[in-house]
């Protein structure tokens, strides 16, 4: 499997960023680490091996950004509005540099967006906001709801980046193109913010698949969960 390793400078982040990329064409997916990951976590758990045969054939090609939990919202350092901004560069380095790259080398103008536990929320929200350049999102343990990491703070930068809020009002069209999948565990933690999101689209009209499968918020039920996601684009 190609593997590739980037290191750039991000305007929008004001600092570096790391990525890995595996594949050399294909449907572009962009695959967000868990909570406080980093950008070598989806490689080290095996996510990517388990989709080895798509890579290998020419059908994907995985991008595995950098996170920056640990400057938004796990960052107790600061106050729960500058967190939030952070998380919105972050926003914007994944749309400018991230998607754009993708964009470029594969030729195809919508990505893929992918992730586990906390990874879900960021490619679920990513794809939310910015359905323009979304086809498919493939959710594997999600959790949506960000208020929990503002310690009872709350604005407008909160609500149009905490999913569960901002969706029952949201009427972008391009939202009801998007292949959604929420994928959970029958003793998966996360299992109510699945069907709690999934219950939301279901009351707009907007299709998706809650797909509950045996066991537990782990790694093993994940690396099952993607492959079989990724047969679907």
């Amino acid at each position: 499997m190609k593997e590739e390793y980037y290191k750039w400078y991000s305007n929008d982040l004001g600092l570096e960023t790391e990525m890995l990329v595996f594949g050399e064409r294909g449907k572009p997916v962009i695959l967000f680490p868990t909570s406080m990951g980093r950008f070598f976590e989806n490689k080290d758990f095996k996510l990517i091996e388990s989709a080895a045969w798509f890579v290998n054939n020419g059908l994907v090609r995985i991008y595995c950004p950098d996170g920056i939990d640990s400057l938004s919202w796990y960052n107790k350092g600061v106050h729960p509005a500058q967190r939030v901004r952070n998380h919105m560069h972050y926003d914007a380095m994944i749309y400018n540099d991230v998607v754009r790259k993708a964009q470029q080398d594969t030729g195809h103008h919508h990505v893929v967006t992918a992730g586990c536990s906390f990874g879900a929320y960021h490619a679920t929200n990513f794809a939310f906001r910015h359905p323009d350049v979304v086809s498919h999102v493939f959710n594997m343990g999600g959790a949506f709801d960000i208020k929990d990491q503002l310690d009872g703070y709350y604005d407008d930068n909160v609500y149009f980046n905490n999913p569960p809020d901002y969706i029952p009002d949201a009427n972008d069209p391009q939202l009801w193109n998007l292949g959604l999948v929420f994928g959970t565990a029958e003793h998966d933690f996360c299992k109510g913010a699945n069907q709690y999101l999934s219950d939301i689209l279901n009351r707009k009209g907007i299709n998706n698949w809650l797909d509950i499968r045996p066991g537990n918020h782990d790694w093993p039920v994940w690396k099952e969960m993607f492959p079989h996601y990724l047969s679907l684009i």
